[in-house]
């Protein structure tokens, strides 16, 4: 798989590593309306591929619910809020939307891969994976470190004092 790299005018590249703009997302969420990833600038971001058949995926789900309770209102050095952007590779829509209400999943980002064409344009290689974004759509951070305590971790050390 190709990473591919746009220069913006002002420098800046849309990519997947740290310092990037995210690439945009803009597919349909469980009520059948497109939410854009960009709808959700000014707020810090975790864009999270899951899937409701990966156990690993649902273990780590009430992390990030505590996460999202604890900061969506928080103030943070390149964002105001937290929000997630939750991108399931389910094949079918009834086992992910099952997943979102078994769970508890909280936040209204919801929006399923089953062509796998996000996950491909990310790189995504397993789940559950994740990427954080600033307020200005910049890669923060990324990977392992946004799993667990690693998150909450991760969002502390991004508030404003």
């Amino acid at each position: 798989i190709n990473c591919f790299i746009i220069t913006l005018s002002f420098g800046q590249e849309i990519g997947l590593k740290i310092g990037d703009i995210a690439p945009e997302l803009a597919y349909d969420n469980p009520t059948g309306n497109e939410l854009k990833l960009s709808e959700l600038r000014g707020k810090l971001v975790l864009i999270d591929f899951w899937a409701s058949w990966c156990g690993p995926c649902r273990r780590e789900n009430p992390n990030l619910v505590d996460a999202y309770r604890k900061y969506t209102k928080a103030k943070f050095k390149n964002g105001k809020g937290f929000e997630i952007f939750s991108v399931s590779l389910d094949k079918t829509e009834d086992a992910w939307k099952k997943a979102i209400t078994d769970d508890g999943l909280l936040w209204l980002s919801h929006v399923i891969d089953s062509e796998g064409d996000v996950s491909r344009m990310y790189q995504v290689r397993f789940i559950p994976t994740a990427f954080l974004i600033d307020g200005k759509g910049n890669i923060v951070a990324q990977g392992e470190s946004l799993r667990g305590e690693g998150l909450q971790n991760t969002l502390r050390a991004n508030l404003t004092k």
